[in-house]
């Protein structure tokens, strides 16, 4: 059998960094970790080309060549899968889709031959099983699961960790990746309703071995890859025990291949509470984490049931973590029942007074087959499947006046990424993590630099704010130089994107709300409490006139 595996082209977003990506030199920002975590799964005997979209395009040649395409993505990938299953089948072939959009949304995936639900690990025949059969008796959908919807069944036992096989890195274009990536364990213990990570993996914590771990550091190491690379648990910590065992075994590793890997991960704020973890994480070579802050309010936080998130205030996490070297990603949400448009001015003052530059917020979203959402459609509030575009309206009906949550959250974005906010907290950033050990700059990292002096330093709009950064850095703590760039890096998409992609589209979904309220008679375009479109300053450049430094990397 000779299948291709094609991992779905991601739409520009906060997270996808597009604009910053030609500073970098690289051409996507991860690597499929799923699709080439299922091709380790496959059978030995069978033929494997990956095509990632966000690398390079699907071809007819590729597809000429396969049997079977197998395509992935999440939500926000959703166009692209479709676009790629229509490809497929105009070529005439057998199409599975997979991944977590189809597992959560299956239904929406009626295009494809195919959907398979859930983790592969001990599964895997299924599929199989399912491809050596004509297509009209295999069945449309090969659950994880023995039968039923994974919000309404309860699943059989999920597999263990041990069944998963070092991924096949071999399959990467890994020169094309910022970061390369690994799991080690899935699953979370909390309990937070409008999270899908816990409906999907479960809440009992599974992990790999340390030899499991090794073998994979080893097969990423023999790509010849080395910089960041991101353990994609999304609760790192989630099992104490087991990553106390672990981070000594990287941290040997590290040191007998010359600390190759810059190591980051997601863990939830409790690792502010644990000193010896979290300094073992350091020694290990993690150098940043995101963890979801979601917000300040603790009536919000006892609503959506984060109440971990009410055991140590939110500051003191965050000083913590960043003094002890670990730079803080954090996540935030917006639009939750308990907020009022007061939580704008909130999330703002706190975000403005903590050393976090990556400051990401969202409108709340009811993602498929989570206590949220089911809540939701009881309560009649539901108004569809989300997109995983966070910048329209959100999928259910807000119990803050919609108008007002979508200006507030237009303007606290505005405000954040303003060029003078969003440097203030990188200068923060850098003064509180003070001195750290940093990898030697290789080529890669040198060219970065010079190319980011280039265009955002000579060239570009904001450039005051870049050498000041860099002062910055040079004053308090000369080993964090490289992070002081790669904040600026960073900061080249976030600003541009925000003033040139989610501000007007928040605008234009304003449009929309008011044109419906126009039509129904019920109000006015000016809805009290709201900011009117007009009046709303976009951030200015500090040099008018000039043009962003970079354009949209094709990839």
């Amino acid at each position: 059998m000779r299948a291709l595996l094609v991992h779905a082209q991601t739409p520009v977003t906060y997270w996808g960094y597009q604009h910053s990506l030609r500073l970098t030199g690289r051409a996507c920002t991860l690597p499929p970790l799923g699709l080439i975590s299922l091709a380790a799964l496959l059978p030995a005997s069978w033929e494997l080309r990956l095509i990632d979209l966000n690398v390079e395009p699907l071809t007819d040649a590729d597809l000429a060549w396969s049997e079977v395409v197998l395509v992935g993505g999440m939500l926000v990938q959703e166009l692209s899968m479709h676009e790629v299953i229509a490809q497929a089948r105009r070529a005439g072939k057998r199409v599975v889709a997979g991944g977590p959009a189809p597992t959560t949304s299956p239904d929406a995936f009626l295009d494809a031959d195919h959907v398979f639900c859930g983790e592969a690990e001990g599964k895997i025949h299924r599929l199989v099983r399912a491809l050596e059969q004509p297509t009209s008796t295999a069945p449309h959908v090969l659950s994880a699961w023995e039968q039923g919807d994974i919000a309404t069944i309860a699943p059989e036992p999920r597999p263990v960790m041990a069944l998963a096989p070092t991924p096949r890195f071999d399959l990467l274009r890994a020169g094309k990746y910022v970061s390369l990536s690994l799991q080690f364990s899935r699953g979370c213990p909390f309990n937070c309703e409008f999270c899908d990570i816990i409906e999907v993996f479960g809440r009992v914590p599974r992990t790999k071995s340390p030899e499991q771990v090794l073998a994979e550091l080893d097969a990423v190491y023999a790509t010849g890859f080395r910089g960041p690379l991101f353990f994609v648990d999304d609760n790192f910590i989630g099992n104490r025990h087991a990553v106390a065992s672990l981070l000594p075994v990287i941290e040997r590793w590290q040191a007998a291949h010359g600390a190759p890997f810059e190591l980051y991960t997601e863990a939830s704020m409790n690792l502010a509470s644990m000193p010896e973890l979290l300094k073992a994480m350091v020694d290990a070579g993690f150098r940043s984490v995101f963890v979801g802050i979601e917000t300040p309010s603790p009536a919000a936080l006892l609503q959506t049931q984060k109440t971990q998130n009410l055991r140590m205030p939110p500051t003191e996490v965050v000083e913590t973590l960043t003094r002890a070297g670990l730079e803080v990603y954090a996540g935030f949400i917006v639009g939750f029942d308990a907020d009022g448009p007061e939580v704008f001015a909130l999330q703002r003052e706190f975000i403005s007074s903590v050393p976090i530059a990556m400051a990401m917020v969202g409108i709340l979203s009811a993602l498929p087959s989570t206590q949220l959402g089911r809540r939701l459609e009881k309560e009649g509030r539901l108004r569809g499947r989300p997109s995983g575009d966070q910048f329209q309206r959100p999928n259910f009906t807000p119990t803050m006046d919609e108008a007002v949550l979508v200006a507030g959250y237009r303007d606290l974005l505005a405000d954040l990424f303003s060029p003078a906010n969003y440097y203030a907290r990188c200068a923060r950033l850098i003064r509180t993590l003070g001195p750290t050990r940093a990898r030697p700059p290789d080529a890669n990292g040198i060219a970065t630099f010079f190319r980011a002096s280039w265009a955002l330093g000579v060239k570009g709009r904001d450039r005051g704010y870049y050498w000041r950064l860099i002062w910055t850095a040079l004053r308090h703590a000369r080993g964090n130089i490289a992070r002081a760039v790669v904040a600026a890096v960073l900061g080249e998409h976030l600003i541009r994107y925000t003033r040139e992609d989610v501000i007007p589209r928040l605008n234009d979904a304003l449009r929309a709300i008011e044109g419906e309220r126009a039509a129904r008679g019920a109000a006015s375009s000016n809805v009290d409490g709201a900011v009117p479109l007009d009046a709303m300053p976009l951030p200015k450049p500090d040099v008018p006139g000039h043009e962003p430094a970079l354009e949209v990397v094709a990839t």
